[in-house]
């Protein structure tokens, strides 16, 4: 039997393999009642769901093992990406949504969480209207709650290209969820979701969260060229991915902690750009996994609320922001104040 003790901090390695994933763990800080945060830079077969099950199981076993709290997952960990054959992916994806597999989380998935290992934030397809599915993230935990209650999950709001054939919008969907350990508030996005100013806005400026929870399946390759310029990269949407989540974490003094799928898909052979990370309210890289292969990141002690108190009181925006502008109706959209 494996020793479940989490380790003291002098115990780490900065970088392990084990079993077959890479594992890097850094230290944020030396108070251990601060949480430690597991992000998995993981490829999810398909069409193969009992391989991704597998998968996020021994994940989340070496992350209970190196004394994480809580363990993200990419979009989509449980089914894998769609395809272009509308038929057979539908037929997959249906036997894939989040229901029918209850009895996996519930029954295997759960019991390995404790005292310690806390909480897994996962991503999946569930039942929508009619042929149509929503893309969900929600939180397997040990307390009494249904995990698929759209209270408590988040529905993806934006819906790029072929996710509009077999995913129904949230709407105007955010979801903000608060410590009970006093460690910050929490928001929502879904991969191309973190591309809307507005939504961030409306977290960061409306309902003041210390930090995004990003969950992705956002691809690498796609090509930009400025010929008369010289400029030319095949790899656009992973160094939009890389800009993006240190100006929006920046701009809004919020932390950035992203989960993305790597590798290649099995059927279509769309890489997908990884790069899970934790950026912080400054907008600076703190760890960031490989593009290219499967990676456990683990980062020790966490101070989310402290942290981003610290980058307010050194110059606070949002101070600023809310002089000139003002929440619309109920709160939703800012719109400019006139006095």
């Amino acid at each position: 039997d494996r020793d479940h003790t989490p380790r003291t901090l002098d115990q780490i390695h900065p970088i392990e393999q084990v079993d077959e994933f890479l594992v890097v763990e850094r230290v944020f800080s030396e108070d251990a009642g601060l949480p430690s945060v597991g992000l998995a830079n993981i490829f999810a077969e398909v069409p193969d769901i009992e391989a991704n099950k597998e998968k996020i199981l021994r994940a989340c076993q070496i992350f209970k093992e190196r004394g994480a709290n809580l363990a993200i997952f990419p979009e989509f960990c449980l089914s894998g990406y769609f395809w272009e054959d509308g038929d057979a992916c539908w037929a997959y994806m249906n036997e894939a949504v989040t229901e029918n597999h209850r009895d996996w989380i519930d029954g295997t998935l759960k019991p390995i969480l404790d005292d310690e290992f806390r909480l897994i934030i996962m991503n999946n397809i569930t039942r929508g209207p009619a042929r149509k599915f929503y893309n969900t993230t929600f939180f397997v935990s040990r307390l009494d709650f249904d995990y698929l209650d759209h209270e408590i999950s988040y529905y993806k709001v934006f819906l790029p290209g072929i996710e509009k054939t077999f995913t129904e919008t949230g709407q105007d969907d955010r979801l903000m969820v608060e410590s009970r350990r006093g460690f910050g508030r929490f928001g929502f996005t879904t991969c191309y979701d973190y591309l809307f100013n507005d939504l961030l806005r409306e977290y960061s400026m409306g309902d003041n969260v210390d930090a995004i929870i990003q969950i992705a399946s956002w691809r690498a390759a796609s090509l930009r060229d400025y010929p008369g310029m010289n400029v030319r990269t095949d790899l656009y949407y992973g160094e939009l991915w890389n800009m993006v989540m240190a100006a929006s974490s920046a701009t809004n003094q919020f932390w950035t902690i992203a989960c993305n799928a790597v590798g290649r898909h099995s059927i279509s052979g769309a890489p997908f750009w990884g790069g899970s990370g934790i950026w912080a309210p400054s907008g600076l890289k703190l760890l960031q996994a490989s593009h290219f292969n499967e990676e456990l990141l683990i980062v020790h002690n966490l101070n989310i609320h402290s942290e981003r108190q610290v980058e307010l009181v050194d110059f606070d925006y949002g101070i600023d922001f809310r002089t000139i502008y003002k929440p619309m109706g109920d709160g939703y959209i800012f719109t400019r104040k006139v006095d």
